[in-house]
């Protein structure tokens, strides 16, 4: 009976470390037309219809995140085109997407995390992007200035570690 105890408790206590060690992504279309939201390294891609939400969980250390939105897209099973943000014709992406594209990008650390909003790949839909207990950035054309323009720009913002972060499209 003990050995038993012992190993709930373990598993108890691993659930547990997985689950402090992960952000929560809740992606929301606002718009009045379908994206198909796209993520990496994690989460692939989904359509999602207006007012829908998709969400995906980030492990911590997951450096170099984007999640961006795909418009004029038709897929057939796994695979199809966008006209913009399209990532090779497939649904789930394993790769970035083509540019124009506005990206929201991450960092999940340890004690702290890392994002921005970025229009480098070029501007192709509004969106927010914010974490739990940080700042939120809205970027609603090509010239907004919550987002980076060119690489050097310092539009990268902090957030407490493994929060929950929120990315709209169309806010």
């Amino acid at each position: 009976m003990a050995a038993s105890s012992s190993s709930i408790l373990l598993l108890l206590a691993a659930t547990f470390t997985l689950s402090a060690s992960a952000a929560t992504f809740t992606i929301k279309n606002n718009c009045g037309f379908t994206v198909w939201p796209a993520a990496t390294p994690v989460g692939g891609g989904t359509q999602l219809n207006p007012g829908g939400t998709w969400t995906i969980n980030v492990p911590a250390g997951t450096s170099s995140g984007r999640v961006w939105g795909r418009t004029g897209c038709s897929f057939n099973g796994n695979s199809g085109s966008c006209q913009t943000g399209d990532c090779g014709g497939a649904l789930a992406c394993t790769l970035s997407g083509k540019p124009p594209m506005t990206l929201a990008e991450f960092t999940i650390g340890g004690s702290q995390d890392f994002y921005d909003i970025s229009v480098i790949d070029g501007f192709n839909i509004g969106m927010a992007f914010s974490c739990s207990t940080g700042v939120g950035l809205v970027c609603r054309d090509s010239s907004c200035p919550d987002a980076y323009h060119q690489p050097n720009d310092m539009k990268t913002h902090a957030c407490g570690g493994n929060s929950n972060y929120q990315v709209t499209f169309c806010p």
